[in-house]
């Protein structure tokens, strides 16, 4: 595997990437592009064996820090769903002005929470994406942050949220406060596990408190709804981060062919090593299948009680 340092811009802003590479190639690559999860950073050791199946498997992995996060630049906030999918729209138009990309084979993959979430919304809202996987995503962000409390603790953060919200109209300015700690509450599993120590110590340690309503308002269940792109989604049984009935229902939402890879007797971190190798086949064989160019598309009316079908067939 190959790995280039790589720039581009978002909305201005100057996003620093990796792009992962076989070693080999003949023409024009697949690509992949990959925000990271929730907090996550572009370097970190977590990604590294997903990368190097699909590299082996032909594809070109892009994968960047969204603005105010490791090596990117600062946007107003940094938090933002919405500007994390303008981040993610812009690394899918950055790949098309490459000569060693094929822009008509372009799919998306995302990890954990947000990134899940991410990579179903922009399978749903961008036509260049072919495919996408989607690992323990997050599906609703109200629901999300809710259950991560207890009844009286979301009380007190919504009274949190109002009183900030008259605050900032009074004076300009917000509360800050840690994104783990003060958004998503972290579970006594994240409090203990060793899985991103490597760039656990790099994210940004305080955000504006007002980044939560995004939050709330984060919808990829809806977007899944608009999505008929081929999407898989990864979930763990008994999830405890990411609830598992999330994973389900976008599932069950998706307009497109879906795929649910539910994986059992573990827990939402200890899953990546635990089922890595049966998992990662799983993915790579997802977007092989579903990530080609598509130079002949066959359309066939189902009549008037029945769904078209529509096939894309690849050049040769």
């Amino acid at each position: 595997m190959q790995e280039q340092r790589v720039e581009f811009f978002s909305e201005g802003a100057r996003l620093a990437g990796i792009l992962r590479t076989p070693d080999e190639t003949d023409g024009p690559m697949p690509a992949l592009v990959q925000g990271p999860g929730w907090l996550g950073l572009k370097d970190a050791q977590l990604y590294l064996p997903y990368h190097q199946a699909l590299t082996d498997a032909g594809f070109a992995v892009l994968i960047f820090d969204y603005r105010g996060f490791g090596d990117s630049e600062p946007g107003p906030k940094a938090l933002s769903p919405s500007q994390q999918y303008e981040d993610l729209v812009n690394a899918v138009s950055w790949l098309t002005t490459r000569d060693d990309i094929d822009a008509d084979a372009i799919g998306a993959f995302g990890s954990g929470g947000t990134g899940g979430g991410n990579a179903v919304l922009l399978a749903a809202d961008d036509d260049r994406v072919k495919a996408a996987v989607a690992q323990v995503p997050v599906a609703d962000g109200r629901d999300w942050l809710h259950r991560m409390r207890t009844e009286y603790e979301w009380l007190d953060f919504m009274n949190a949220l109002e009183e900030d919200r008259r605050e900032r109209t009074r004076t300009g300015a917000g509360a800050t406060v840690h994104p783990r700690e003060g958004i998503m509450v972290p579970t006594p599993e994240r409090r203990k596990t060793n899985v991103k120590k490597d760039v656990d110590s790099r994210i940004p340690s305080e955000v504006e408190l007002a980044c939560a309503w995004e939050i709330l308002d984060y919808r990829p269940v809806e977007a899944a709804a608009r999505c008929t792109a081929p999407l898989m989604v990864i979930g763990v049984e008994g999830d405890a981060t990411t609830p598992t009935d999330h994973a389900e229902a976008i599932v069950a939402a998706a307009a497109g062919p879906s795929r649910l890879v539910m994986q059992r007797d573990t827990t939402h971190y200890a899953a990546y090593k635990r089922y890595g190798d049966t998992v990662i086949p799983e993915i790579v064989d997802w977007l092989t299948t579903h990530v080609r160019p598509a130079q002949v598309v066959v359309t066939d009316s189902g009549g008037a009680d029945q769904p078209a079908t529509t096939r894309h067939i690849a050049g040769v």
